[in-house]
């Protein structure tokens, strides 16, 4: 089968189609004729040298794909070849083939398109967990997000305001806030021309945010810091700006505050298998359409 193989640390140039041999799936797994592939941040700081694989992963960028079930483990029960699915993998997205563990594997909703499905679970499943599963927001709570615009970003915003929180969006272009004001998003600023800080003590009269969602890491830590309440939490979930520098760790004591890291493809399949039920659980309260027809897809397989 065809890859797309990373030759040397680069920009889109170092990448080339080359073949190796189709992958046989292990016990729990599935293997998926990919039809359509998803194009992550990660998949470019992987081909430039900055996000490397784990031990014992290949180095074929792709984390989520979507496709037609071409063969099924001895112990996966509720699928079967031919099956339209969208799943989630640590590697190997741009392929023909890609080996899906069956826990993160979706059946795909009647009327999406393999397109559709192959770029949603990677940003969604991101966002339940840095959200809701480490950040714990909860209705009538508050949350500042960075980078609102990007895919991770426009899920946690549609997931925050489907549970009734309040949501602060920040991004660097008039469209994009004005796309997160369609949205629902409750307040937007761009970030290059205002002081988020500043801003969202303004117009939370003070107060501050339970949850501040940042993907840039030390360049706004202590300001993100600044806005947090007592007993807030920031979930970093990058370190675009860096992943080192100066922290003054006092304010954590005075305000009791929770800093928490987290990246996706550093998780085992056994914990990752139980996010998508905490999705369900926790985004779809609001009765979202798209949450509704992923619950009403994999029910009858769980």
């Amino acid at each position: 089968m065809k890859v797309v193989s990373i030759r040397r640390p680069g920009g889109p140039d170092v990448l080339s189609l080359i073949d190796i041999p189709k992958p046989k799936p292990g016990p729990e797994d599935l293997l998926v004729r990919v039809r359509a592939a998803g194009i992550n941040r990660a998949d470019c700081l992987q081909r430039e040298g900055r996000y490397p694989m784990p031990p014992g992963v290949g180095n074929v960028p792709g984390l989520e794909v979507a496709g037609e079930v071409e063969a099924v483990g001895g112990k996966v029960k509720g699928f079967r070849k031919g099956d339209k699915v969208f799943g989630l993998i640590a590697e190997g997205g741009y392929a023909e083939y890609a080996i899906v563990d069956h826990g993160l594997a979706v059946p795909l909703p009647k009327g999406w398109s393999f397109t559709a499905g192959a770029a949603v679970i990677e940003v969604f499943l991101t966002a339940q967990e840095t959200v809701f599963g480490l950040g714990e927001l909860k209705k009538g709570q508050s949350m500042l997000l960075h980078a609102a615009g990007s895919g991770v970003g426009t899920a946690a915003l549609q997931m925050a305001k489907h549970v009734g929180a309040t949501v602060y969006a920040l991004a660097g272009s008039q469209q994009k806030l004005d796309r997160l004001r369609a949205m629902g998003a409750d307040f937007v600023w761009n970030y290059k021309i205002y002081d988020f800080v500043e801003e969202v003590l303004r117009a939370s009269k003070g107060e501050g945010v339970d949850l501040v969602e940042d993907f840039t890491g030390v360049p706004n830590l202590m300001r993100n810091i600044a806005v947090l309440k007592v007993a807030g939490r920031l979930v970093l979930v990058g370190t675009r700006g860096g992943p080192s520098g100066d922290f003054d760790i006092a304010p954590m004591f005075r305000k009791r505050l929770q800093v928490i890291g987290f990246t996706m493809r550093a998780q085992s399949a056994v914990h990752l298998r139980a996010v998508p039920h905490h999705m369900d659980a926790a985004a779809c309260q609001g009765r979202d359409q798209a949450c509704g027809a992923r619950s009403a897809a994999r029910g009858p397989r769980r």
